[in-house]
């Protein structure tokens, strides 16, 4: 039987290529012998996140894009030097977001929903979810001219469960200076559920399958009162490591998630079952 996770002779687009997760998505992707583009806003933490993968993986094909997703010039541009190129795209994973973080100051006002401002909501909703829209509507069109293609939009365990604002809360920290998850990030991964769904049938007759991940949190040097909360709150009593989502993107890009359409893969620890 053939691999039905060999990505052999695909190309994928990841975008928020040098973050976190972005990173360890390309990875996955390279392990299963995809050509990847990283695309990022960062320059130098592009430059960092290619060097990096290029000396783990020699003989793979690697290149990084400095675009701003939330312009849609950009965006129809960077995609009509593929065509340009006669090169075809296969997967898309819209990755890129603004994720704020718990902070280790009890300087957290403006993340209050009565604070919360209408500039950071816009900007916010510009990166998760307008990029990912736009990104979608050009890398889309391009894979459903070709015939075939995937797109996997990377969500979070808050798309179908509320923030828990107490695992936030400092002790000693009177509550107007408490920091909360902000609404804005609620509202993205949601709306991209939402996308995906949209994606999944949009397409679908040009050979265009869409799905979601929706990733818990991931472990990254957080504020050790943040993760004794947190982790209390999961029935596998710890955090993902950034590593621990390969399998799922292997899967959601290859043909061994073939008949699966327009759906939300939650891999939370069981978080959200709680």
């Amino acid at each position: 039987m053939r691999d039905l996770f060999d990505l052999s002779g695909k190309r994928a687009i990841v975008t928020g290529g040098a973050g976190l997760l972005g990173i360890q998505h390309a990875r996955a992707l390279l392990l299963k012998n995809c050509e990847v583009d990283l695309w990022d806003i960062d320059p130098k933490a592009l430059r960092i996140a290619g060097s990096t993968l290029e000396a783990e993986f020699l003989d793979s094909s690697i290149t990084t894009t400095t675009i701003d997703i939330t312009s849609e010039e950009a965006v129809a541009s960077v995609v009509q030097t593929y065509k340009d190129d006669f090169k075809s795209i296969n997967i898309l994973i819209n990755n890129a977001a603004l994720n704020p973080k718990f902070p280790n100051t009890s300087s957290s006002s403006n993340s209050q929903f009565e604070n919360y401002s209408i500039e950071i909501w816009n900007q916010e909703i510009s990166v998760g979810l307008t990029g990912a829209m736009l990104c979608s509507k050009h890398v889309g069109a391009y894979m459903a001219s070709l015939g075939s293609g995937v797109i996997v939009n990377i969500a979070s365990d808050l798309s179908v469960i509320s923030p828990d604002q107490r695992i936030y809360k400092l002790p000693g920290v009177e509550e107007l200076l408490q920091f909360k998850k902000p609404v804005s990030y609620s509202v993205i991964k949601t709306g991209l559920i939402g996308l995906t769904r949209f994606l999944s049938t949009y397409w679908v007759d040009n050979g265009i399958r869409a799905n979601a991940l929706s990733p818990g949190g991931v472990h990254d040097n957080q504020d050790p009162v943040f993760i004794q909360s947190l982790v209390s709150r999961i029935p596998m009593a710890r955090m993902a490591e950034a590593d621990e989502y390969i399998g799922a993107i292997q899967f959601l890009c290859s043909d061994a998630s073939n008949y699966m359409n327009g759906q939300n893969l939650v891999i939370d620890g069981g978080r959200s079952v709680w």
